[in-house]
């Protein structure tokens, strides 16, 4: 109980000194000086609270009248500062709700917009606890624009089943769940995020593999100078992180998001158990461990309590590049059991990985900072060759199978031509996240580090450092018969990927907005083109969206195929449809979309909702045939874009070198497609397309070929 106390007042003080308390320090003293002003010249600004303070003290008989204002002067002050300081809290809550914003166009904002303006100097978590909560959307709302959605791809039939049922669940069992729901929202800071957390990503258990990664460019090709600018580059991103100098970020520049989810970037692991995994934080560990030729080492990045500069991890890097030593039985493909079905690693992770030497290497792996893979392979491409270009991408979502940690908050690799890339796991965070990390560590690598004319890293190595330490094993034949069947499994799941990454040159975000049309929606309703002309038919589409305007929110879906889209499609495939038709019919697709945004970020989206109220279903152990319908439809085209430029120190025309070709995913339906796609400047759109190779219905390039058709054909409208 001492213990949890003393946690407590270390938590309040660092939340004042940090600034997430509703007050900071400075304003406590600035009142303290403004009470002891006022008493001292004989004005009463309390309202008679301090001269009650004054009297009321039982011990003021034995001290010094200076003393007794003194101490009353510091009380009251005290008291006031809590109480303006909560009033503030609330009212900048209340103001947080403020969503106006996204219904203003860019560069006429409103003057009740341009209050947001005035903010100054906030660190990461200066808004955590004045953003307002998720709100529980109304169940009638939700209801019917699920209808809408589904109307598009349901026949006559189907929908009519559906909307008998929709009706039933919300005039019967829908009141039930949606009262949980709502009591659950009053306690919870996010109704939605923990059960989402729970039960999409740590109750699963699939295999990690093929989730999502990025790339960058290569200003150095020796791969010990690369892979010493990125760790030194990661530990100093953590440093900001940890002392909250990270710039927060701000929705259109104006209302803050959650900064939540940066909390967990690094020193995370997720940890298997049966039936439910677990994410571990360390804290604040000062190694990583590197993965070179089926061996581990773990580097110490700090000497006596001082971040090594890069020269000095450039050397310590080398010695691992040139260590002869073998790895032990087993080692080479442990890796493997990061991708296996959770409950087979959980069970073997607990027989032969919790005592002696192996858990004391795995400890090392799971609370290192940063995993990174020192790769043999030679990554390149240039724009003209795709299949180079594909088989890094591929190779960055899930390696050989044995290449990565994927239980890792992320993992990096530094191929041998300095290459670099990331693969994230899910669950602690969403993409956006881990496309600042990229950015960020980008631009330190290129604007404020560098590196020497033969390409080493600047400056010479200040220390003599003990050679990085192997990580030891004791892996017995059985365990390695387990991780040589993980290997196999994984093997089988590569070859069933395939994906193309569609490098779009003919025109980007800058012709587009001479349409007049977000970006994002011409995309849209280009892939919506593209499936058609593929597949002949429409299909339930997910588009991922953000709810960080809210207290840890994360993701809600964006539904692109509507009757407005559809509508739009047929015209484009009618040859008696004129283009000031099609226009027309692409013109209120658009606006249903971007409203369909609108709302997803603004907590009133349909799909988080009907979890939520799953989940409470499945609580209180009631069923519901609405819910099982509507959550069971497949998403046969699931699209997503990569944040990019989230940085003032990312600015393409300045630095073309800092283009990335963005992230991707694996498709979420066997017979469906995944697709990334990221804006990159004003001429540029990177495409990634997966699949599975064993499904017959889908192809990479040959949807490749559609999407660049069908965005030629909508450009074409507007020439």
């Amino acid at each position: 109980m001492m213990k949890s106390a003393k946690r407590r007042v270390k938590g309040a003080k660092k939340a004042i000194l940090k600034r997430s308390f509703p007050a900071t320090p400075a304003t406590w003293i600035l009142l303290v000086a403004a009470l002891s002003a006022a008493r001292y010249s004989e004005h009463e600004p309390t309202l008679g609270v301090l001269g009650k303070l004054e009297r009321g003290m039982p011990w003021r008989q034995n001290l010094d009248p200076k003393t007794v204002i003194a101490v009353a002067v510091l009380v009251c002050a005290t008291i006031l500062w809590m109480l303006i300081g909560h009033i503030h809290q609330f009212i900048l809550r209340q103001l947080l709700c403020y969503r106006a914003f996204l219904y203003e166009p860019r560069g006429k904002l409103s003057l009740k917009t341009k209050f947001w303006l005035v903010a100054k100097n906030p660190t990461l978590y200066s808004y955590e606890k004045s953003l307002p909560y998720l709100p529980v959307p109304d169940l009638d709302n939700t209801t019917k624009r699920y209808l809408e959605s589904v109307r598009p791809i349901l026949g006559d039939e189907r929908f009519k089943k559906m909307e008998k049922l929709a009706v039933d669940f919300k005039n019967g069992l829908g009141k039930k769940l949606q009262r949980y729901l709502v009591w659950k929202s009053w306690w919870s800071t996010n109704y939605i995020s923990d059960w989402w957390q729970q039960f999409v990503y740590l109750r699963s258990r699939e295999p990690l593999m093929i989730n999502s990664k990025l790339l960058w460019s290569v200003p150095s090709q020796i791969q010990s100078a690369r892979a010493a600018n990125m760790i030194h580059a990661m530990f100093l991103y953590r440093k900001q992180i940890f002392k909250e100098k990270l710039e927060p970020q701000f929705a259109m520049g104006i209302i803050p998001l959650c900064s939540e989810q940066f909390r967990r970037t690094f020193n995370t692991t997720r940890i298997p158990l049966k039936e439910q995994d677990h994410l571990h934080h360390h804290g604040a560990t000062t190694h990583t461990v590197i993965y070179h030729r089926g061996r581990f080492f773990r580097l110490e990045a700090f000497y006596r309590g001082v971040l090594l500069k890069p020269a000095d991890l450039e050397r310590q890097i080398l010695r691992i590049l040139q260590d002869e030593s073998k790895p032990v039985q087993g080692e080479e493909l442990l890796p493997a059991l990061t991708s296996a079905e959770r409950n087979l690693w959980a069970e073997t992770r607990s027989t032969y990985f919790s005592t002696g030497v192996n858990r004391q290497s795995l400890g090392s792996i799971e609370d290192a900072a940063v995993f990174l893979n020192l790769e043999d392979l030679e990554m390149d491409y240039w724009e003209d060759e795709s299949e180079k270009l594909d088989a890094l991408c591929r190779y960055l979502l899930h390696g050989n199978g044995h290449s990565c940690w994927f239980d890792k908050s992320f993992s990096s690799y530094i191929f041998k031509n300095g290459r670099f890339g990331l693969t994230a796991e899910h669950s602690w965070a969403d993409a956006p996240i881990v496309s600042h990390l990229g950015e960020t560590l980008l631009a330190e690598d290129i604007q404020c580090m560098g590196y020497k004319e033969d390409g080493h890293c600047k400056g010479e190595p200040e220390f003599d450092l003990p050679p990085p330490k192997r990580l030891q094993w004791d892996i017995p034949d059985k365990c390695v018969s387990i991780i040589e069947s993980c290997q196999k499994n994984a093997e089988v799941l590569i070859n069933d990927l395939d994906l193309h990454v569609l490098v779009h040159t003919a025109f980007g975000k800058g012709a587009i907005k001479k349409c007049r049309i977000s970006p994002d929606a011409f995309i849209q309703m280009g892939l919506q083109l593209a499936y058609f002309k593929e597949q002949q038919t429409f299909s339930l589409t997910y588009e991922s969206s953000m709810t960080r305007l809210f207290r840890e929110g994360r993701t809600e879906t964006v539904r692109p195929c509507t009757t407005e889209s559809c509508a739009f499609v047929r015209a484009m495939l009618n040859p008696s449809a004129t283009n000031s038709e099609r226009k027309e019919l692409l013109g209120e697709a658009v606006e249903v979309h971007v409203n369909g945004f609108r709302k997803a970020m603004s907590g009133q989206g349909v799909d988080r909702h009907l979890f939520g109220l799953y989940v409470v279903s499945k609580y209180l152990e009631e069923d519901s045939p609405f819910l099982k319908e509507a959550l069971t439809e497949p998403w046969k085209l699931s699209t997503s874009q990569t944040a990019t430029q989230q940085t003032k120190r990312t600015d393409y025309a300045k630095n073309p070198e800092m283009k990335t070709a963005g992230g991707g995913f694996g498709p979420v339906a066997d017979d469906g497609y995944g697709v990334s796609y990221i804006i990159a400047g004003e001429d540029t759109i990177f495409y990634h397309i997966t699949c599975k190779v064993s499904s017959q219905l889908t192809d990479c390039k040959r949807f490749s070929e559609n999407i660049k058709k069908a965005m030629a054909e909508i450009k074409a409208l507007f020439d």
